[in-house]
């Protein structure tokens, strides 16, 4: 109820501030704390997914830095109005403002000083001189308005160098203050960072209560993107029920782009069982409601090219509306329907039949890529030509001949006892060895299309 009332007299307060000067109005009736609460209650309300509070939100930060100019030191004996500087400071305001008060204010308390300093180095992005002064203070021993805000900062500042110790001073973040954005963003970079750590039992918890809290809020795409990026670098340790449980708190459309998202990264990084199953359920809950999409049609074509079903593939790759796809998806289609017409294309006429067949030497780990197959097969490599990007469809690869036996490892082609140590070099004369040539430069060539697709 309390809220509500103060929520309700800064409606009040803002439709007289559009008819009076904001800064005089703000000056005369409101002290500084008691507008940076007010700004912290809007914030709040767009965190959670009240889009209409922005221009309120904008309209508050305008009056409170005019109020914060306007303070002097007076002003700032109320302990409450210096705390209310920096929670202003951290909310989005000017770093200049907060510079020129805290000159004024002058606080004497040492830590005081040290939280001043710290977040006006955060605000003009001297990040390493913020931690410096910011790493011996517990927030835990501050009030709970001004400790949530510093944990945020500090949590923020560590993610890199001291990812533990980050998501700790999240987690502190989290206790001060719920249910405000700050929950929200702790809860938001906490995603990312133990993605990043391989912790995938914090990233399916701290996803979770992400969902459940803030699906709405206008920063939710930011928690899509290290949602998505995490399901890809955490695919071994996350279960697909797991995914599933996460994902059907939200609302079918959103439900749809995070697992089309999904389907595609893991399609570009060879993830084909990921894929298939995030194709499947980008198709919707009832198997039906986008059957249609062009992008779900393709990803899903991408992660069941294989020998048995090429054909399949190539008909439904021929089918997809390439006028409602991205660039990107375009680049995507080609490349799919590039290798599977090598899979399926006939051989090219070979010489008569004594002609002894090229060597192949052992390739490093790195020269693996969509042409693994015709690697296998016995074609020649082309010097230098080598691809760090996985293969959208490694599957889609032609059988190896019989007469070249499939490698033990990626990393090595199994050659004769007699074969010598480096291939033979290729006659550009031949008409089988240009064939072959020919044929390796065009998968090259899809591999660098693949590689340069937008992830």
């Amino acid at each position: 109820m309390k809220r509500a009332a103060v929520t309700s007299r800064l409606m009040g307060l803002l439709l007289l501030a559009a008819v009076y000067p904001s800064a005089g109005f703000a000056q005369d009736t409101l002290q500084p704390y008691q507008l940076v609460r007010s700004l912290q209650l809007i914030q709040d309300r767009i965190a959670a997914g009240d889009h209409a509070a922005m221009p309120m939100q904008a309209k508050l930060l305008e009056m409170t830095d005019a109020r914060l100019r306007a303070a002097d030191a007076e002003d700032f004996k109320d302990p409450r109005n210096f705390r209310a500087l920096l929670v202003y400071g951290m909310s989005g305001g000017n770093p200049s403002t907060v510079e020129a008060a805290v000159s004024r204010a002058n606080p004497v308390d040492a830590q005081d000083l040290s939280i001043a300093k710290g977040v006006i180095n955060y605000l003009v992005g001297r990040p390493a001189g913020a931690i410096e002064v910011l790493k011996p203070i517990d927030p835990m021993t501050l009030p709970s308005d001004l400790g949530a805000f510093v944990a945020l900062v500090k949590g923020s500042l560590m993610a890199t160098d001291d990812p533990a110790a980050a998501l700790t001073l999240l987690d502190e973040a989290k206790l001060l203050s719920p249910g405000t954005l700050v929950e929200e963003a702790a809860l938001r970079r906490s995603v990312g960072i133990a993605a990043a750590q391989g912790d995938a039992a914090r990233f399916a918890l701290t996803s979770t209560q992400y969902v459940e809290r803030y699906l709405y809020s206008p920063y939710a795409s930011q928690f899509a993107d290290s949602f998505v990026s995490g399901v890809i670098a955490l695919h071994m340790s996350i279960s697909q029920d797991k995914l599933a449980d996460i994902t059907s708190m939200m609302d079918p459309e959103r439900e749809k782009v995070i697992y089309l998202r999904i389907a595609r990264r893991a399609a570009i990084d060879g993830l084909s069982e990921l894929s298939a199953f995030a194709s499947a359920r980008a198709q919707g809950r009832d198997g039906n409601t986008n059957q249609g999409d062009p992008r779900a049609q393709l990803y899903s074509s991408l992660s069941t090219v294989t020998s048995d079903t090429i054909e399949d593939v190539r008909t439904k790759l021929g089918k997809i509306d390439r006028s409602r796809l991205s660039d990107g998806d375009r680049a995507l289609l080609d490349a799919a329907q590039a290798i599977a017409g090598e899979v399926v294309a006939p051989p090219a006429s070979l010489p008569a039949a004594n002609t002894a067949p090229a060597t192949v030497a052992p390739r490093s780990e790195t020269e693996v890529t969509a042409t693994q197959a015709a690697d296998e097969a016995g074609l020649p490599p082309v010097e230098g030509a080598v691809s760090e990007q996985p293969a959208v469809a490694p599957s889609a690869a032609a059988p190896a001949a019989p007469s070249a036996p499939a490698p033990s490892a990626p990393s090595a082609t199994v050659l004769p006892a007699s074969a010598p140590a480096t291939p033979a070099s290729p006659d550009t004369n031949d008409p089988t060895d240009a064939a072959m040539m020919k044929t390796r430069r065009q998968l090259d060539l899809i591999d660098q299309m693949l590689g340069a697709a937008p992830k």
